[in-house]
């Protein structure tokens, strides 16, 4: 029998921790890698795992995550289940709310489920950086003759705080939910580490509806899978924990450790784009069997000119995105996005840059994150003195800078501070 599969996309969220990359966009819109949005990856892993009918639930700050949308993913096959269509809050509930939670989004999308009627419902975060053979997932499902599957993914018991963590039996079967719990029970088989839920699940079709339904009478509910369903299954449900570690993508070599980053902060964000600049990236690019689709745009290859010394443009260790020209600028250990301009002698280092970014004669860029259309004046400096770009810029903790793409580096220099 060919399972019918629907799938929920919930991108929503706000995105807060992310701020300012997050300031005018959806934190799913974020640029990544260059030339993808975060939300690319759950997209990619749902349509090359053959699932095609999609909803996205979009929410706040839409916009921009509506016109990738629109212009790299909207597609109408030949058959009417063949569709990746962006959904708004239906405002659905008694008091004709915005989504209260992620049972909420569901529940007031319910409709779309009944009326497809299909055999298993998906329900996937898009703020996750990570690549997924989903179908994997599915037929662990299935075996179990499971009512829910949760994905979950190991880590070092010290990070039980900060995850929602699975607790289950040696065959797999969740006995427990401990949310951010520093004292929460360990794996079966490891002493030294817990299951992490990462927020993605495949739901029988007919569990999640009654349990949507209830869900939506109980006044007490934060109307939250993570925190009021899935918890109030246990005992009386069938629900299996699905190891990520387990997953193998077609066309990796099969000693590849599978790939997950929750990029919820500027530094997490920072740190998962600098994965991709090495020799061997854990998360591999270039797998054409299992590829990341983004929107596509009609630039040119990128460029590199001048070769006299002290003024050369070249890259190393880093991607540089098409349409960029690296006019006898360097870029070292840096993801470089589209159309980017490094003028002569500016040297970019350990940094990520959004496309359309301008950097001018001898600046120097090191250790930040420039949004779109920031244009770096001549002979600025940025990253090197952590009390001037405070200053000026939103800087972390650990002194990543980030430079807002509305209000210009050009601007900021000429103030008087």
């Amino acid at each position: 029998m060919q399972l019918r599969v629907l799938a929920f996309v919930l991108a929503g969220g706000k995105g807060t921790r992310l701020y300012p990359l997050t300031k005018e966009r959806a934190k799913p819109a974020v640029p990544f890698g260059g030339q993808y949005r975060i939300v690319d990856f759950v997209l990619s892993n749902l349509v090359n795992s053959g699932i095609y009918s999609v909803y996205v639930l979009i929410q706040f700050k839409s916009q921009s995550l509506l016109q990738h949308l629109r212009d790299g993913w909207e597609f109408s096959g030949l058959l009417k289940n063949q569709f990746i269509i962006p959904v708004p809050a239906q405002m659905r509930g008694a008091d004709d709310a915005w989504y209260r939670g992620t049972a909420d989004a569901i529940y007031q999308n319910i409709n779309l489920i009944e009326q497809a009627d299909p055999h298993l419902v998906c329900i996937f975060g898009a703020d996750h950086i990570y690549r997924m053979n989903i179908r994997e997932m599915i037929e662990y499902h299935e075996r179990n003759r499971s009512d829910v599957t949760v994905a979950s993914i190991p880590v070092e018991r010290e990070y039980a705080r900060e995850f929602g963590v699975i607790e289950t039996s040696p065959n797999g079967s969740i006995i427990g939910f401990h949310e951010k719990n520093p004292n929460a029970p360990s794996m079966p088989s490891d002493p030294e580490r817990v299951y992490a839920s990462m927020g993605n699940y495949v739901f029988s079709t007919r569990a999640l509806l009654n349990e949507l339904y209830a869900d939506a009478e109980n006044p007490e509910s934060s109307h939250d899978f993570g925190r009021d369903i899935l918890p109030s299954m246990v005992g009386r449900s069938h629900m299996f924990a699905y190891d990520f570690q387990t997953n193998r993508i077609p066309g990796d070599p099969p000693t590849a450790k599978a790939y997950w980053r929750d990029v919820g902060t500027i530094e997490s964000y920072y740190e998962a784009n600098m994965d991709l600049r090495s020799v061997s990236p854990s998360l591999n690019l270039f797998n054409r069997k299992w590829p990341l689709r983004s929107s596509a745009y009609d630039e040119p290859p990128a460029k590199f000119t001048f070769d006299d010394e002290g003024r050369r443009g070249n890259a190393i260790d880093s991607i540089v995105c098409a349409g960029s020209i690296l006019s006898g600028g360097m870029a070292r250990n840096s993801v470089i996005g589209r159309g980017v301009k490094i003028h002569t002698g500016a040297i970019v280092e350990d940094s990520v840059v959004f496309d359309n970014c301008d950097i001018g004669r001898r600046a120097r860029v090191r250790r930040a994150i420039l949004d779109k259309n920031v244009r770096v004046p001549e002979g600025a400096v940025i990253g090197f003195d952590p009390g001037s770009d405070r200053k000026l810029y939103h800087v972390t903790e650990s002194g990543i800078v980030v430079v807002e793409g509305r209000r210009s580096a050009v601007e900021i220099a000429s103030m008087d501070v």
